[in-house]
Parts: structure tokens; sequence; C-alpha cells
């Protein structure tokens, strides 16, 4: 089938490819010249045969609000669109609630499997209503990894960014245990091989995954992290499923905690424990470290 798809960055870029690779018809556009199929949105949906389908793979926020309200002015009834990107689910519900009274449909796809996803299939979380969702199953078969596992709609509009958001929270809590487990082996006079340590852990155990695949490489290429400062940032979706999380009351322990543990590897100097040291100072006249600077 016919795509029209909005951003062709490194997932873009190799989303277009597998879909191809797959025998569907993409027609692409990036603000990027060197690798866009077309000059302008307006362009790429002439491009395309009614009734239409349009995957936007832009950054969240003004970029993608931007973007759907253009192809609102641009496609017909009957057509669909399809957000892609890192979006907040509750954006999901005014972008197609700007679309629906011109009769195009709204699907929003929650995507993971980064730079890997064009050999291994990407994982798509959807939202919407099963008649939209259906238009655009094609493409969805094709970007999932063969297969059972890896593709789900999740429910109306927003679920699937709201699943995918959820998916991203759980990434961090896994990413920080790894990363105190790899802290403690090297802290550790008992062990002396710390990557071959995590790399045992790769095949028959219980904490097996693609991230710790990932981390294995990542040490294969410099075992002390050397050339890395310890410095995370973080792209927004952790903080929301923790505020999700306060809304509804539900504990995340382990996910609000590598989410503060990110916040503080920001900080060159901790006005928190700097605090804590006063204290102590203060109610038992516990020595303090002085400030190098004073």
């Amino acid at each position: 089938m016919q795509l029209g798809l909005i951003g062709l960055g490194k997932m873009g870029g190799n989303m277009r490819e597998r879909l191809r690779r797959a025998g569907h018809d993409v027609v692409g556009y990036d603000r990027n010249p060197d690798v866009a199929d077309v000059a302008s949105l307006a362009e790429l949906v002439e491009r395309l045969d009614a009734p239409r389908v349009v995957w936007v793979m832009v950054p969240a926020g003004d970029a993608t609000r931007q973007t759907v309200e253009e192809l609102g002015e641009l496609l017909s009834e009957g057509d669909v669109v399809v957000d892609g990107g890192n979006s907040r689910f509750t954006d999901d519900k005014v972008h197609a609630e700007k679309l629906a009274p011109k009769g195009i449909g709204y699907v929003d796809c929650g995507v993971s499997g980064g730079v890997w996803g064009l050999q291994n299939g990407y994982a798509l979380m959807v939202g919407g209503s099963a008649e939209h969702v259906a238009k655009a199953q094609p493409i969805f078969d094709a970007l999932k990894p063969e297969g059972e596992f890896g593709f789900v709609h999740a429910g109306g509009v927003g679920a699937g960014h709201y699943t995918k958001m959820v998916h991203n929270g759980i990434e961090y809590g896994m990413m920080q245990a790894y990363a105190e487990g790899f802290e403690l082996l090297e802290a550790s006079e008992i062990v002396d091989d710390v990557p071959g340590a995590i790399k045992s852990w790769r095949k028959g155990t219980v904490i097996q995954s693609w991230l710790l695949d990932l981390l294995d490489r990542a040490l294969d290429d410099d075992p002390k992290l050397a050339k890395i400062a310890g410095y995370a940032a973080d792209s927004g979706e952790g903080r929301w499923t923790v505020e999700e999380a306060i809304r509804l009351g539900v504990p995340l322990n382990v996910i609000s905690a590598s989410l503060f543990a990110r916040f503080g590897s920001r900080q060159e100097e901790s006005p928190t424990m700097k605090a804590v040291a006063a204290l102590r100072h203060q109610f038992g006249g516990h020595a303090v470290k002085e400030d190098a600077d004073g």
C-alpha cells in the first residue's frame, strides 16, 4: 500500500527502508532535501491516492502539533494520520478532535526499536478506532517483528502513546538496575573481570535482555566506560509516567528512583547533601568537608 512518511531521521529513514523492502510505496518528506522524496507536505499529499495514510515521525511537541494542523488543511475525508513520535498521550485527544470534523482519522502509535528496528522490526503500540487502525494495518504488519509479538491495539485514542510511556518508564528502571550492578562490581575487590561478568549474564539467566546486550557491547568498546561522562538526560516519558503514578496513586518506587537518579547525574554539586552535611554538623558536631572554593 501507499504511505506518506513525514520525518526521515534515524528512525523515520530506517522505517521507510523497511517498508520499501516489504513492497510498500512510501513517499517521504523531510526538511532535509537530500533525503526527501518530495519538496513539501502539499506535494506529499498530492502524490498519494485517496484514501491516504500519512505517518508523522517528527519530534514531540510543537513540531508534531504544527505538522498535524497542516495535514488537517491538506487531507480529505477518509484519510488517516498516524502520529508515530513520542507525543504525550494527552496531545492525542486534541489532535483527534481537530481532525474529526473534517472526517480525517487519527491513530497514535508508540514505536520502540531505535536504530535496530530496520533489521529486527519495531514494537508498535497503537491507539484509535478499529476502523482507523485497520486502514494502516498493512503498514503495522510490515514494521513489526516477525511472529506473534511486537504489536498491540491497546485501546482508543491515546492508548498507544500511554502504553509507550509506561514502556519507557520501565526502561528507565531496567537501565538503572543494570548500571547499579555494574558500579557495584567495579567497586568490589573480589571481581577481577567486570565486563566478563556482564557478558556471562547474556544467556541462561533471568536478567538476560536486549538492554543487557547493549551494555555488554558498550563495555566491549570501553571496559571502564572511561570515555563517557556520568550525565544522563531524560526525554520526558519517565516524568510523564511518574506524574500518572501520582495522579492514580500507584507506587512506582523503582521508576521514580531511576528518574531522580538522572536528575542527580546532572549536578556538579548537590545542594541537598550540603544541607544534610550542615544539619549533621549543627545537631551532632560532625565534621564537614569544606568546598574547594572556600
